[in-house]
């Protein structure tokens, strides 16, 4: 079965987008720090024009590959507003190179067509969602950035993210903080959105299930870090298992109905 894609106009969104974010990659390197900003800056301004266009358009759409895309949008709301405080951090490459793939996959893969809302608490619920996601995946950005840190001080090495260890994990955690409330704020939402919708509070799909899984991993490791101090490779490793278990409760159950599902004729 053929899967739907974007249309011209937001193939044309994505493909420039995807340039834009493959020249802030090389400008990171090659030009002065106001121009890499400013090159980040256009890309991100694109990349915001390809998601409203995929939601407000002719043919508004979202699945998955959306919320991913708005997901990396909002990575990079993060990384601007830090590099005000931390003109020293260098994730420029990383986040545009994972910026240029995820606008590319969300035009492959549009989603559904967006229907009428059945409740007045959905877009509430999935704005919170979608932000925990962005809170989320900066905080596994910056543990990504703390362990390959911590790899080079051993190896007596500068450090590559230009930020020291310790400023790292502390930004990190504060990632986890804000994710953690936000996330919590959205099970409450989807609680009384699932009361309007299903006439109960709470509908035990897949959905929920890893939902609460993952605000239970990110409470545990709050808590192991605020009275035991966990800290290093137990709580980075504790921090992917529970951005795991968030990425599989909406992205992951969508790309199975929209993608696999769908090939499989079911």
């Amino acid at each position: 079965m053929i899967l739907p894609s974007a249309s011209p106009l937001g193939w044309l969104l994505a493909l420039a987008t995807a340039v834009a974010y493959v020249i802030s990659a090389i400008a990171g390197s090659r030009f002065s720090s106001s121009q890499a900003r400013m090159a980040l800056i256009a890309a991100w301004v694109l990349h915001g024009a390809s998601i409203a266009w995929g939601l407000m358009g002719v043919s508004p759409h979202f699945g998955f590959a959306s919320a991913l895309s708005m997901t990396a949008w909002l990575m990079l709301v993060a990384y601007l507003v830090e590099r005000q405080f931390f003109p020293q951090l260098r994730a420029l490459w990383v986040l545009s190179l994972l910026g240029a793939a995820i606008v590319l996959i969300a035009a492959l893969f549009p989603g559904k067509p967006l229907h009428a809302l059945s409740s007045p608490w959905l877009p509430l619920h999935l704005t919170l969602g979608i932000a925990s996601y962005g809170l989320f995946a900066a905080a596994v950005v910056h543990a990504w950035l703390m362990t390959r840190t911590e790899k080079q001080i051993r190896l007596a090495a500068d450090s590559p993210s230009g930020m020291p260890l310790l400023t790292l994990e502390r930004l990190t955690f504060r990632f986890v903080t804000a994710g953690f409330v936000v996330l919590t704020a959205t099970l409450i939402a989807g609680w009384f959105f699932g009361e309007v919708l299903y006439g109960r509070a709470w509908v035990w799909d897949h959905k929920s299930v890893f939902s609460v899984l993952s605000w239970i991993t990110f409470a545990v490791l709050l808590i192991g870090r605020s009275r035991f101090g966990w800290r290093g490779h137990s709580a980075v490793r504790m921090l992917y298992a529970g951005a795991a278990l968030l990425l599989l409760a909406y992205a992951g159950s969508r790309f199975v109905m929209e993608v696999l599902l769908v090939r499989a004729g079911v």
